[in-house]
């Protein structure tokens, strides 16, 4: 179930940048957010109320509501929001600076994760490689006139990471009680019903032409809602509450490399030779930090087993 669960946050996640970018030719950013979530929200409740959970006690709904505005609404709404004038690149590193943060506010975590040089050193190549990756990207884009204006809309980005890490760690540590489906189902109706009265005070819904979006854009949402929201998502609110948040961290290095090797494969875009070195050591690092991880659950259960 783990490397199950690992595998649909890496794949499906590192996908999602295509059909975002689909489904914005048809819907608003606040709009596609708002149906997104509002969507995945009550397929998951009905999910839930036919398996027997119990999704309407007050203490669960609170503090998923709580991380499902910090993960969805803020930190996703800020990438929505920057992406609209800040280069794609540019918004994907600053994203993937988000398992350094994780070690950064994971108080609880700190005599562990800061000590570990392993997992430290995975974390500083993970990020070192996904600047590779986008390096060509980002210096053509500092020669465009006024990017270097844009940096307060660079720091909305880096909070809205922080905003992801301290929403997951809220999520991993306050709703550890809450079962998964329960949990991911309330974070993100919280998160659609902000988005939608996000859309009507800017008057997206008021003024779009539901008649003019393309199919295409429907089957991205489609994608969104089913793959991205309810799989992923809900895969990586369980991964929280089984895994370390370090360990589940990793998937910010790898949804990059997955988004590139796409974008090879289907959309015939070329990949150099920096772009391949960054790749390699992004895997590279994530081997690193789950490898750490491995070796001290292995001394663990070599020392319990060696008591009894």
């Amino acid at each position: 179930m783990v490397i199950v669960a690992f595998a649909t946050i890496y794949i499906v996640w590192g996908s999602t940048y295509f059909f975002l970018r689909v489904a914005l030719q048809g819907f608003p950013p606040m709009l596609l957010g708002a149906v997104r979530f509002l969507t995945a929200g009550l397929l998951m409740l009905g999910w839930c109320l036919v398996s027997g959970e119990k999704p309407f006690v007050k203490a669960h709904i609170f503090h998923a509501s709580v991380s499902g505005v910090l993960l969805l609404f803020i930190a996703l709404g800020t990438v929505i929001w920057t992406e609209q004038t800040l280069p794609s690149a540019m918004v994907a590193i600053l994203v993937s600076a988000a398992p350094i943060w994780f070690v950064l506010l994971d108080v609880p975590k700190w005599n562990e994760n800061l000590k570990s040089r392993w997992t430290i050193a995975g974390l500083v190549i993970g990020f070192a490689g996904v600047i590779l990756l986008f390096g060509e990207q980002i210096i053509a884009a500092f020669k465009v006139a006024g990017l270097q204006t844009k940096l307060w809309e660079m720091v909305i980005l880096v909070l809205g990471s922080i905003a992801w890490s301290g929403g997951s760690l809220y999520s991993k540590y306050k709703a550890s009680g809450v079962s998964g489906p329960v949990s991911a189902t309330w974070q993100m109706l919280a998160a659609g019903i902000l988005f939608i009265t996000v859309s009507l005070l800017r008057g997206e819904v008021q003024h779009l032409n539901w008649q003019g979006i393309l199919l295409n854009a429907w089957l991205a949402m489609a994608y969104l809602i089913l793959f991205g929201s309810i799989a992923a998502f809900s895969a990586y609110v369980w991964l929280l509450q089984v895994r370390p948040a370090t360990q589940v961290s990793t998937y910010a290095y790898v949804n990059p490399v997955i988004a590139v090797f796409l974008g090879v494969f289907f959309a015939h875009e070329n990949i150099s030779l920096l772009q391949i070195t960054g790749l390699v050591i992004i895997l590279a690092s994530v081997l690193i930090i789950n490898l750490a991880k491995h070796r001290k659950e292995k001394k663990v259960r070599m020392a319990v087993e060696g008591a009894v």
